[in-house]
């Protein structure tokens, strides 16, 4: 009859993934299986407690301090979330993702462990990675193409307009009708691509965070490197600045994102042509900042009380008509809240808009 340690051992034998105990009290590994081998060469078992320097070191700069504190934090039983964290031991390779998942455990005698289990999710990671910049890209090109696309649409409307009035005289049925279609497919087809854009967006509110640790810097330069590149488009100037070049925060990539679009899609209805829209990300103690400004015809102060409540009265069409629901501030503020962030914003009439986003480190 085989005991229950022997059982043990043949369990994790050949196992991929890597299995430990750390002793928190004793600062000091008390086992891995011989998965530790295969995940990290050249390192061996019988070295592990040797090794730890050698591991925290394979983990970029920005990195260490990061996994130190989360690994502090699963001891003290404050954290539960998944822990992903970037390996490249060697400049020349290429970075992994590794992903451990760990829980506080008391032993018999009184040390605090923490058990748990390391995997290489680099493929996953990568898929996952390149499907969110596919997500951002186009979510980006789907607003930038909104306001290029109903633009037209909103200047042969005008144009019908024009036409109704100068042939009004001539009380031609026919003629009337006409113009009545080229209004009423104007303003319909504006209505869907706005519609279109929207609907992902609304559904947003009602989906559960997936965090992870990402450098905002650069998912938001390549959000504006979009937006740059269409300048023409949207008659339009777009600007962005980071200080640090990388700052990484826990968030819904796709999520915030999508924030990100609704601000600049809103900068965009309510700026003139030839006005500048500036994004800024500043890296400060406890948190980070994001601002979006407009120098626009800004929010008239009536409305400023109600900006985030749902349907609020301070829903209004855009320079060029473009439709809105009055659902966009609500759910930027719920997602914003969901990231443990908040939003506000500071506006006066004429002069423009600048929206503020405090996230934690």
């Amino acid at each position: 009859m085989l005991d229950q340690l022997e059982v043990f051992h043949h369990l994790l034998a050949g196992s991929p993934t890597l299995f430990f105990v750390y002793s928190f009290s004793a600062k000091e590994v008390l086992y891995v299986n011989d998965a530790y081998e295969r995940l990290f060469p050249p390192a061996r078992r019988a070295t592990v407690n040797a090794d730890l320097l050698w591991l925290l070191s394979c983990l970029p700069t920005e990195d260490q301090a990061y996994a130190l504190s989360c690994l502090t934090q699963l001891a003290q039983g404050e954290m539960h979330d998944d822990l992903l964290l970037r390996l490249q031991p060697q400049p020349d390779q290429p970075l992994r993702w590794l992903c451990v998942r760990a829980h506080r455990a008391v032993a018999s005698d009184g040390q605090v462990l923490l058990c748990g289990t390391v995997q290489d999710v680099t493929v996953e990671q990568e898929y996952t990675r390149n499907a969110d910049d596919f997500m951002a890209k186009k979510n980006t090109t789907l607003e930038i193409l909104s306001h290029d696309l109903a633009g037209p649409f909103n200047m042969l409307n005008q144009l019908a307009g024009f036409f109704q009035e100068r042939t009004q005289e001539l009380h031609d049925p026919q003629l009337e009708k006409m113009v009545k279609v080229m209004q009423d497919t104007c303003r319909d087809s504006v209505n869907l691509i706005r519609e279109f854009v929207d609907s992902e967006f609304t559904a947003s509110a009602n989906v559960q965070l997936k965090r992870a640790r990402v450098d905002l810097a650069a998912s938001l330069r390549q959000v504006m490197d979009t937006y740059q590149k269409s300048e023409n488009l949207v008659a339009k100037r777009f600007s962005f600045s980071s200080t640090p070049a990388k700052v990484y925060v826990e968030l819904d990539h796709n999520k915030f994102l999508q924030v990100m679009n609704n601000l600049l899609s809103n900068a965009i209805k309510f700026t003139h042509e030839g006005g500048h829209i500036a994004v800024t990300l500043e890296q400060q103690p406890q948190h980070v900042l994001v601002t979006v400004a407009d120098d626009g015809i800004g929010i008239p102060e009536k409305l400023q009380p109600v900006l985030f409540d749902r349907f609020t009265k301070a829903r209004r069409p855009g320079l060029r008509g473009e439709k809105t629901t009055g659902l966009g501030m609500s759910i930027i503020q719920t997602l914003v809240r969901l990231h443990n962030g908040t939003i506000w914003f500071e506006s006066q009439e004429n002069r423009g808009t600048t929206f503020y986003i405090k996230l934690p480190t």
